[in-house]
């Protein structure tokens, strides 16, 4: 495995409308863990396709040294199929029971090749990625999302791949089976190359590859370290313009004097040579001797002005633009001891079966609680949101909700007009505001000119959340308590960072269903509660 690398040489790549994803872009990868970073649109996951052959680039090439497996973000997975079909197995273990049955066909050991041990294997890897007792017939619709994705991993590592590239690969894993999957991917020998927003999986990186700007620069460290590298940048890049800013104010203003002094002398000179009583000609050749003088004078001090201009063009180049959401939000405030929710004994029925015990979970919300909400998957984390809401009604138990209003943001992000822009959904949420106040509130959140008069169709998924974020957030009247389901799904990293500003100038209560253990400790959650096998439980803050 110590060979397996993947080259890129001189890649370039455009969708069928033309529109461009890379120009000539060349790097190497070799053995190692590197994750791959990026905003959303940037083409991280366009690379991966392109590394495994899934897309074809326009011009350059792409060789790849080594077995190569790759796991997308969208599993190509349909619910009729077996888990041992998904595992790419089923045709090695029907020869292996025909073997075992007596029939010794030669095309049953053609079929088995080397894989005698295929079964071993098999349950070894999905033991190691939290699957364990997982029936080999089982029909991949019995599973739940987290279970297809830990799947479709260990059918990539049966394969004992040298290049492994993996998209999003902790999207929809709870807590345990992300730590199973970190551990997995710790012991892997060949060349990882993966996209993710989860920061704790990227910490476990070698090296941060950053693409953009029609490269890829490599950054040697984890995560952690790629930040305080791009931090130390950042500060000599913001020193190069103020210093860039400060020259070109000193040019400007040269040139403004000297200017000045070319009308002060060319006056005076004519007052003088007025008062000298010199003839004519003589007196028009001094006066165009001192105007091209003046003009050489200010030709170079313009000169010097255009150098500073384009000094600062190149130090604001170099400057990121980190956008973040500040906002004040005094009419979310919830006094510490306000009841917001109390929920006794609530009961749900699913397909016949109770969801909780039998004598169903209790929940209360006071003040300004950040409560973050934990478990397995498909132990019921959204059904318990929707109940709060008023959404699904309980079998059983009593709820009573306080007076503020509840706002619910689900994964799927469907609150808003898909049709309508921003702005236009923006009014319909808080249309008591004036228009200048309504704009100028989606400005904080990061929609400024044309952005705010978009339809939200065409929004990326970070745009659409900050979108529903503002109509949430700055309706009429305010929530008091917000409820977040999986909110950084699918989101880059600055997007993440948007959120968490957010979420840190609420001065409401909030419950936030995630796995994401960086995300929840940035936006200073301070109850933990954790609902598995049936039961819902106030925990400590979970050790990463």
């Amino acid at each position: 495995m110590s060979d397996a690398t993947i080259v890129c040489s001189n890649l370039s790549f455009a969708w069928p409308d033309d529109t461009p994803v890379f120009h000539d872009l060349s790097f190497t990868v070799t053995t190692g863990r590197t994750g791959l970073v990026a905003p959303n649109g940037s083409g991280k996951s366009t690379l991966l396709k392109l590394i495994a052959g899934q897309l074809r680039p326009v011009t350059g090439s792409v060789s790849v040294s080594g077995t190569l497996g790759y796991l997308p973000q969208s599993l190509p997975l349909t619910g009729d199929v077996t888990v041992a079909e998904v595992l790419g197995v089923a045709a090695v273990i029907r020869a292996l029971d025909a073997v075992e049955s007596g029939d010794v066909s030669e095309e049953h050991f053609t079929t088995i090749g080397d894989d005698w041990d295929i079964e071993e294997r098999t349950r070894a890897q999905l033991d190691r990625l939290g699957l364990a007792g997982l029936a080999l017939d089982r029909s991949l619709s019995t599973l739940s999302g987290g279970q297809a994705v830990s799947l479709g991993l260990a059918a990539q590592l049966l394969k004992r791949p040298d290049v492994l590239l993996l998209d999003e690969p902790t999207n929809n894993l709870d807590r345990d089976a992300r730590h199973k999957l970190y551990d997995v991917l710790t012991d892997f020998k060949g060349l990882l190359l993966l996209v993710a927003h989860d920061r704790a999986l990227l910490d476990r990186m070698d090296s941060i590859a950053e693409l953009g700007g029609e490269q890829l620069r490599f950054h040697g460290g984890n995560f952690t370290a790629y930040e305080q590298i791009v931090r130390a940048e950042q500060e000599v890049a913001e020193k190069n313009v103020r210093n860039a800013e400060q020259e070109l104010k000193r040019e400007k203003r040269e040139l403004q004097q000297a200017r000045e002094r070319a009308e002060r002398r060319a006056s005076n000179a004519a007052r003088n040579l007025k008062n000298a009583g010199l003839p004519r000609i003589f007196a028009g050749n001094m006066k165009r001797g001192a105007q091209e003088s003046a003009g050489r004078a200010g030709q170079m001090h313009a000169s010097r002005v255009g150098e500073a201009k384009a000094r600062l063009d190149e130090a604001g180049r170099a400057l990121r633009e980190e956008q973040r959401i500040t906002l004040d939000l005094p009419d979310t405030q919830v006094p510490a001891g306000r009841n917001l929710f109390l929920g006794e004994g609530m009961r749900v029925r699913h397909d016949g079966k109770d969801l909780f015990t039998e004598d169903g979970v209790d929940l209360s919300v006071r003040g300004p609680e950040r409560i973050a909400l934990t478990g397995p998957n498909g132990a019921g984390k959204t059904t318990l949101l929707r109940l709060i809401t008023g959404e699904l009604v309980p079998a059983g138990g009593e709820i009573r909700r306080g007076d503020g209003r509840i706002a619910y943001l689900s994964q799927r992000l469907d609150l808003l007009d898909l049709d309508r822009t921003v702005a236009e959904n923006f009014a319909a949420f808080a249309p008591e505001r004036p228009e200048a106040e309504r704009m100028n509130l989606l400005a904080r959140f990061l929609f400024r000119g044309p952005r705010a008069h978009l339809p939200v169709g065409v929004l990326s998924g970070g745009e659409r959340l900050r979108a529903t974020l503002a109509c949430v957030l700055c309706a009429e009247p305010a929530p008091q308590l917000l409820l977040l389901d999986e909110p950084t799904n699918n989101l880059d990293l600055v997007s993440v960072g948007q959120l968490e500003s957010a979420l840190n100038s609420y001065r409401g209560a909030f419950m936030v269903v995630s796995h994401d253990e960086r995300f929840l400790a940035e936006i200073r959650v301070n109850r933990w509660l954790r609902l598995a096998d049936g039961t819902l439980e106030t925990t400590g803050v979970p050790a990463v």
